[in-house]
């Protein structure tokens, strides 16, 4: 049975409980490229089941959701605004995550995310109350949304750790 996107939100939190979540995301590029160093090809893209993504699709993935959530919290300049929810196992198919190159995925996600937490560590602390409304999840304020992705991440250092660990890496 799926998750109900309240409890998809609750698991992905528990997995920043107690941790500073700009801190959790400052270090996800780093740990995924120590994951990842030694993992040869083939590693890479083996899926650990069949309906579970490989490193190369979970790396894209991050890109695509770091891509999101830039333009979400930019949104969140005008409170109350509308934003959806994505399909990503379309995206995943539609772009054809498993063609990805794992380094050059890793690297545009770094860039990426170093550009989005500069974002946020300048944004002035009146404005982290500023919220959307995510047509799953209903109020979402810019605090919630940095938790949010920080447990994104996290979830998913597990599942490459995970990969990593059974592929001898």
């Amino acid at each position: 049975m799926p998750e109900t996107p309240q409890q998809y939100t609750q698991r992905i939190l528990g997995f920043v409980n107690g941790k500073d979540p700009l801190e959790a995301q400052a270090e996800t590029a780093k740990t995924l490229a120590r994951l990842i160093q030694s993992l040869g090809s083939g590693a890479l893209c083996r899926r650990p089941e069949p309906s579970r993504w490989s490193v190369t699709e979970i790396l894209a993935h991050l890109v695509d959701t770091e891509i999101v959530v830039s333009w979400r919290m930019r949104m969140i300049g005008q409170s109350g605004v509308p934003i959806r929810a994505v399909d990503q196992d379309m995206w995943a198919q539609t772009f054809d995550y498993p063609r990805h190159d794992p380094q050059i995925t890793l690297e545009t996600f770094r860039v990426l995310r170093e550009n989005n937490l500069r974002m946020l560590r300048a944004l002035p602390q009146h404005l982290w109350g500023n919220y959307c409304m995510h047509s799953e999840r209903g109020k979402e304020t810019l605090a919630d949304i940095v938790h949010m992705y920080a447990g994104h991440d996290l979830n998913h250092l597990a599942q490459v750790e995970k990969i990593a660990q059974v592929s001898g890496g």
